[in-house]
C-alpha cells in the first residue's frame, strides 16, 4: 500500500473517534434523526466506531507482513520544538493487533449499547465518552513520543471514570473514585520516570530511545526510570498487589464499560512495558524482571483463590467481580511472558493480550446480558432453584457461556490457550543472567493457577447454566422460572466476531506471532527502525 495511505489511515483511526465525540454533542440533523434524537446519536457511534473499524482492517491489510518489525504509516511533524516534542505516529507488529481489537471492541460495544441502552445520563454524552475513550485508547498504541504517550494514556481515564460514574450500577461513585485516584496516581509516577528517561536520553521520541537501548542512561537513571513507570503501568495493567481498584469498577460499570476496560484497557499497561520499559531501560528490565515474575504469579493464584471463593455455595459472589478477579489472574501471565526477557515469553504475552481482550469482553457481554435477562448477577440466585439454568432455558446463551469458560481456561485449540503456554515456556528457560531455579519455580506455580481456572470457571459454568437444584420432571418446579430470553439478532451480531476470532487465533496461532516475533526480536536485540 502507499506510504501517504497508509499515514492517512492511521491519522483517521486515531483523530476520527476525537472528531466523532465532538459532533455527537451537535444537534443532529434533521434528516437524521430516525425515531427521535437519542436513537441518531446512538447511531452516530455505531456509524463513527463503524468507519474507525474499517480504516483499522484496511491498515492491517496494507501493513507490510513481510517486515513486521519496520514502523510503517510513521507521521512525524514537530509540535513543541522547545522541548523536542513531536507528533509521531507509527505502526509495528506489536501494536497493530492492540489497534484492530481495540477498534472492533469499541464498535460491537457501540453496536450492543444501540439496542440495550444503558439507562442513566443523556445518550449523547455517553456516545460522547465513548468514542473519547476509543480516540485515547488507539492514540496510545499509535503515538511514538513519550509525552503523546503520556497524554493519550491519561485520555482515557476521565471518559471511564464517567461511563462507571453516570451508567454504572450499585455503588458506582466509590467505584469510579478508586478507579480514578489509583490510575491517576500511578500515571503522576508514571510521568516522573518519562521524563527522566526523556531528558536523560536527549529526546522524548520513542523509535530513537530503543535504538539507543539505553546506551545514553546510566545504570542508576535506568533503575530510578523503570522504577517509576513499572509503578505506573502495573497499576493500569493491573498487577497484583495494586489491582484493588478493578473488581469493584468492573462491578459497578456498565456492561459496555466492563468489555472495554477489560479488553482494552488493561493491555496499555502491559504495552508500555514491551514498548519502553524493554527496550529503553534494558538494564533496570534485568534487574526488575525476577521481581515482576513473582508478583505475576503471586497474581495468578490470588486471582484464581479469589475467584474460588467467590464461586462457592453460598458466598453470594457476583460474577462480573469475578470474571475481573480471573482478569488479575489472567494478565499475571502476560506479566510472567514479560519478565522473562526472552522472545518467546514476550510473544506470549503479547498473544495473551489479545486473547484476553476477545475472550473476556465476550464474557462481560454474557454477563451482561444474563443481567438484562434475570436481574442479577449473584451466583447463588443465578443457580438456586428460580435461577438461570441456562441449558434448558437459552440454550444458545448457555453454550456461549460455556464456551467463553472454557477459552477462559485455556482449552487447547483455542485462543488462550497459546499465550499461556508461552508465557510459561519462557519462564522454564529465560533470559541469560536471570536465575532458573527460580524462574522454573514460578513457572510451576503458574501451571497450578491453570489448573484453578478451570476449577472456578467449570464450577460457574456448572452452577449458572445447570444449577445447583436441577428441576425434577414432573414436580411443577419449572413454573417457578420466569420467561428467560435467549440470544437475540444483534447479540449474534455483537458477539459472533469474537467468537470466530478466539477459535481462528487458537487454530491459527502463526497469524499473530508472525506478526510480534520480528518485532520482539528487534525490540529486545535493541530498538525499532
Amino acid at each position: 500500500m502507499n506510504h501517504t495511505v497508509q499515514q492517512l489511515l492511521l491519522a483517521a483511526v486515531v483523530v476520527l473517534p476525537l472528531l466523532g465525540s465532538a459532533a455527537a454533542l451537535l444537534p443532529a440533523p434533521p434528516g437524521l434523526r430516525g425515531r427521535g434524537p437519542d436513537q441518531a446519536v446512538m447511531r452516530h457511534g455505531v456509524t463513527v466506531t463503524g468507519v474507525v473499524l474499517a480504516a483499522a482492517i484496511a491498515l492491517a491489510a496494507g501493513f507490510d507482513h513481510d517486515h513486521p518489525a519496520r514502523m510503517q504509516a510513521q507521521t512525524d511533524i514537530g509540535w513543541i520544538p522547545a522541548l523536542d516534542i513531536r507528533i509521531h505516529l507509527g505502526v509495528d507488529g506489536v501494536s497493530l493487533p492492540l489497534l484492530v481489537l481495540t477498534a472492533l471492541l469499541t464498535f460491537l460495544s457501540a453496536l450492543y449499547a444501540y439496542v440495550n441502552r444503558p439507562s442513566g445520563a443523556s445518550p449523547k454524552a455517553f456516545v460522547a465518552l465513548l468514542l473519547l475513550l476509543e480516540s485515547g485508547t488507539l492514540a496510545s498504541f499509535a503515538v511514538l513520543d513519550l509525552m503523546l504517550f503520556f497524554l493519550a494514556f491519561e485520555m482515557v481515564l476521565i471518559p471511564m471514570y464517567f461511563l462507571i460514574n453516570r451508567w454504572g450500577g450499585a455503588e458506582r461513585e466509590r467505584a469510579a473514585w478508586r478507579f480514578i485516584l489509583y490510575t491517576l496516581l500511578g500515571s503522576v509516577v508514571m510521568l516522573l520516570g518519562l521524563l527522566l528517561v526523556g531528558l536523560k536520553g536527549g529526546t522524548f521520541d520513542m523509535v530513537a530511545l530503543a535504538t539507543d537501548s539505553g546506551s545514553g542512561l546510566s545504570h542508576t537513571t535506568q533503575l530510578i526510570a523503570a522504577l517509576a513507570i513499572i509503578a505506573g503501568l502495573a497499576v493500569k495493567a493491573p498487577m497484583w498487589p495494586l489491582h484493588s481498584w478493578l473488581p469493584d469498577a468492573h462491578t459497578a460499570a456498565p456492561t459496555v464499560g466492563s468489555v472495554l476496560l477489560a479488553g482494552v484497557l488493561l493491555k496499555m499497561g502491559t504495552y508500555g512495558l514491551v514498548r519502553i520499559v524493554l527496550p529503553m531501560t534494558p538494564d533496570a528490565a534485568h534487574t526488575y524482571a525476577p521481581y515482576l515474575a513473582a508478583f505475576a504469579v503471586v497474581g495468578i493464584i490470588y486471582g484464581s483463590l479469589a475467584c474460588l471463593a467467590l464461586a462457592r455455595t453460598g458466598a453470594k459472589g457476583d460474577l462480573k467481580r469475578l470474571i475481573a478477579y480471573s482478569s488479575v489472574g489472567h494478565m499475571g501471565f502476560v506479566l510472567l511472558g514479560i519478565a522473562t526477557l526472552t522472545p518467546t515469553g514476550v510473544n506470549g504475552a503479547l498473544f495473551a493480550n489479545i486473547a484476553h481482550g476477545l475472550i473476556t469482553g465476550l464474557l462481560f457481554f454474557l454477563v451482561g446480558a444474563l443481567k438484562d435477562r434475570s436481574g442479577t448477577t449473584d451466583l447463588d440466585q443465578l443457580s438456586g432453584t428460580s435461577g438461570a439454568a441456562l441449558y434448558g432455558r437459552a440454550p444458545r446463551l448457555g453454550g456461549l457461556l460455556a464456551f467463553g469458560a472454557v477459552a477462559s481456561l485455556g482449552l487447547p485449540g483455542l485462543a488462550g490457550f497459546w499465550g499461556e503456554m508461552l508465557a510459561m515456556f519462557g519462564a522454564f528457560d529465560p533470559a541469560d543472567g536471570l536465575s532458573r531455579p527460580a524462574y522454573l519455580t514460578y513457572m510451576a506455580l503458574a501451571a497450578f493457577g491453570t489448573l484453578l481456572t478451570a476449577a472456578y470457571m467449570l464450577i460457574v459454568v456448572r452452577r449458572v447454566c445447570m444449577g445447583d437444584h436441577p428441576i425434577e420432571p414432573g414436580t411443577g418446579s419449572e413454573a417457578e422460572r420466569p420467561a428467560l430470553a435467549d440470544v437475540h439478532g444483534h447479540e449474534f451480531a455483537a458477539w459472533s466476531p469474537l467468537v470466530a476470532l478466539t477459535v481462528l487465533a487458537g487454530l491459527w496461532p502463526a497469524a499473530l506471532l508472525g506478526l510480534t516475533d520480528p518485532a520482539v526480536q528487534q525490540l529486545l536485540a535493541g530498538g525499532t527502525r
